[in-house]
């Protein structure tokens, strides 16, 4: 093992070149991270135009004859500021089309998934064996989320391979197709197998991370224990019970340097933990105003941010809707999702006109905006791998509602009279996922909201947490290190 550890951090997405969701953030965040702890991390992603128009001019690392296409697939090698170098594979038929890597302009799933995704596997194993860039060769492996999924079975293969880390994102995205694409994609017919790809009869391409990874890891410690459960676990919680002693969770980081109120440039008035009682009301008249809601200083303004779906509890949330507004407090919600969920949204807004605000898709200004001008921020999820959200809520002082769950349960402490005098409380959870259980949380917090004094005091508890990806890199170093000192690890196949 060298000094600097060498590692190729693989993904099917990655900010600032492309992002779907918190995955992006996360495979943007934590390489330059752990470039500057030492580790020599370089990131492969498809080339994406999106992707290719972010990047200098790179250099042509090598041109790979692939299985899966008649086409020449090179590996371009460009760098900088950030995450720097970075992979990007380049096999246009596969991968320069307009959408975005998983949907097409209609929002409808790519038809070709398994066949891009499994040429991204293939160059993924290239480089790792050295294939990809003679001048560079990793120590190992690290691949995210079921689209890189078959590049540690495909590793398994090969018995000069590097040791492979599969971090899971969120489990119940599993990247499942129909048994006839294993012939299609001309993969070996010994991967098919309950202990191997096979998933009641389908191919599954997150099994090829769960069953083959040397490691594996998630993004909190409660879904680390979680997924190994019935209610958690998708279906694989039996699997992972069995490689419960290769598995562990890492909390996700936030990026402070784009999630920062004191930096911030997309809203109205900046702020600290010095001036926030000053500042952060700015921000809430701003966004009363842009949100079309009543502009009104003492009114609860609720936000939330996230994907319509039932994962993040929005269906909860518009149960709850007539008693919240019978409690005067006004609510604006950012996000897209399921069409019934958009529309009852946009139903509640023309019924509650001046206390009810929808935003349909994603606005990156309007989500920082959101976190700097709401009191409170709901995140209801019925499960959640992590969450940067709640991340960012506390950062901003917008106090953070939140079900006990996964990584929310592990960020957010919830308020009692003796945490809050202790200083240690820094949101509100609750356990059940009921539209009950959440009005009472939001309720408490309510409560405490018209005590400006100790809302005052909730808010800089929440405001000195620290979740920096720096501690979150640590650990995967440590673990880095541990994988690389046990070496690869044997599996049964019995």
């Amino acid at each position: 093992m060298t000094e600097r550890i060498k590692v190729l951090f693989a993904a099917s997405e990655a900010l600032p070149l492309i992002k779907t969701g918190g995955l992006a953030d996360v495979c943007g965040a934590l390489p330059p991270a752990l470039r500057k702890l030492g580790v020599d991390v370089r990131l492969v992603v498809p080339a994406y135009p999106a992707a290719l128009k972010k990047v200098p001019p790179p250099r042509i690392a090598s041109t790979l004859e692939l299985l899966g296409t008649t086409k020449p697939v090179r590996i371009l090698e460009t760098a900088f500021d950030g995450v720097q170098p970075v992979y990007l594979v380049d096999a246009p038929e596969f991968f320069d089309r307009p959408g975005n890597p998983y949907l097409d302009e209609t929002g409808r799933d790519w038809p070709d998934s398994a066949a891009r995704f499994c040429l991204f596997a293939r160059a993924v194993t290239a480089l790792a064996l050295g294939f990809g860039d003679e001048q560079w060769q990793p120590d190992l492996v690290h691949c995210h989320d079921w689209q890189t999924g078959l590049v540690p079975a495909l590793l398994s293969l090969q018995p000069q391979a590097p040791p492979s880390l599969f971090t899971i994102h969120n489990l119940a995205y599993q990247g499942l197709f129909p048994h006839a694409e294993l012939e299609r994609l001309e993969l070996p017919e010994r991967l098919w197998s309950p202990e191997a790809l096979e998933f009641y009869g389908r191919l599954s391409f997150i099994k090829g991370g769960l069953v083959f990874a040397d490691r594996i890891n998630t993004v909190s410690p409660t879904y680390k224990e979680e997924i190994c459960t019935p209610e958690f676990g998708c279906g694989l919680d039996g699997l992972l019970r069995k490689r419960a002693d290769v598995l562990s969770g890492i909390v996700n980081g936030a990026d402070y340097s784009i999630w920062n109120p004191a930096t911030d440039k997309m809203i109205a008035a900046p702020y600290s933990i010095a001036d926030f009682i000053v500042k952060k009301p700015q921000n809430k008249k701003q966004l009363q105003q842009q949100a079309r809601l009543a502009p009104d200083p003492k009114i609860p303004l609720l936000g939330m941010v996230g994907r319509l779906v039932i994962q993040k509890g929005i269906d909860l949330v518009i149960e709850s809707l007539p008693q919240l507004i019978q409690q005067q407090v006004q609510l604006v919600i950012l996000g897209s999702g399921e069409r019934g969920f958009e529309r009852s949204l946009q139903q509640a807004a023309a019924q509650y006109p001046g206390q009810v605000a929808f935003v349909p898709g994603y606005h990156e200004a309007t989500a920082h905006l959101i976190q700097a001008g709401a009191d409170i921020f709901l995140m209801p999820s019925r499960f959640e791998p992590c969450g940067l959200s709640q991340l960012y809520a506390m950062r901003y002082g917008t106090v953070p509602v939140v079900r006990k769950t996964g990584g929310l349960a592990d960020t957010v402490v919830n308020t009692t009279a003796a945490r809050l005098q202790q200083n240690t409380a820094t949101g509100f959870s609750f356990k059940q996922p009921t539209p009950e259980s959440l009005l009472k949380s939001i309720q408490r917090a309510l409560t405490l909201f018209a005590q400006q004094a100790q809302w005052h005091k909730l808010m800089r508890n929440a405001m000195q947490q620290c979740f920096s990806w720096e501690s979150s890199a640590k650990q995967y170093r440590r673990l880095y290190t541990e994988l690389l000192a046990g070496k690869k690890t044997t599996i049964s196949r019995n």
